[in-house]
């Protein structure tokens, strides 16, 4: 299997989304590559990148009413459960486990960033979100409410998309 790859086609046009999600991908392809004497603390290594990773778009999405509760934070929440176990099956000498999780998390990576990211990413520029400060600089732009659903059309009311 090749390991995890940067591409243009992951990229979001937000320089601090696309840094943490690059970081993502040479964590991941690291984990892919290793020998397993080294595989489970790469993916210890993985797993603390990607808790960052996600509390930093968690709070993002707080941030700009994209919604607390949403799915796309629950597939956080799964994601780092699941890695979790891998950490766990690393240790017990399973490597195998670790590396078709590894495997299956690069499929899920390349999905998640072009969907539910791609989604994230076009509210913050809607809002004027600086990444960076935290600050909203166009709060009128704020959705009335939390979007529900991970704000893509598929998941949300086209009403809570509208009044983004």
């Amino acid at each position: 299997m090749q390991a995890m790859q940067w591409s243009a086609a992951l990229a979001l046009d937000l320089p601090e989304m696309d840094h943490t999600h690059q970081e993502f991908a040479e964590l991941l392809a690291a984990v892919q590559r290793a020998p397993d004497a080294t595989i489970t603390a790469a993916w210890t290594d993985l797993i603390a990148h990607t808790a960052q990773h996600f509390a930093q778009e968690d709070r993002w999405m707080r941030d700009t009413r994209f919604a607390s509760s949403n799915c796309h934070s629950t597939q956080h929440e799964v994601v780092l459960r699941v890695m979790h176990e891998g950490e766990l099956a690393g240790q017990a000498g399973a490597h195998g486990v670790v590396r078709q999780m590894a495997g299956e998390l690069a499929t899920w990576f390349t999905q998640h960033t072009q969907t539910m990211d791609a989604a994230l990413a076009l509210h913050l520029r809607r809002v004027g979100y600086d990444l960076s400060t935290g600050e909203v600089m166009m709060p009128s732009a704020l959705p009335r409410s939390e979007i529900r659903g991970c704000g893509s059309a598929e998941c949300a009311p086209v009403d809570a998309l509208a009044a983004t």
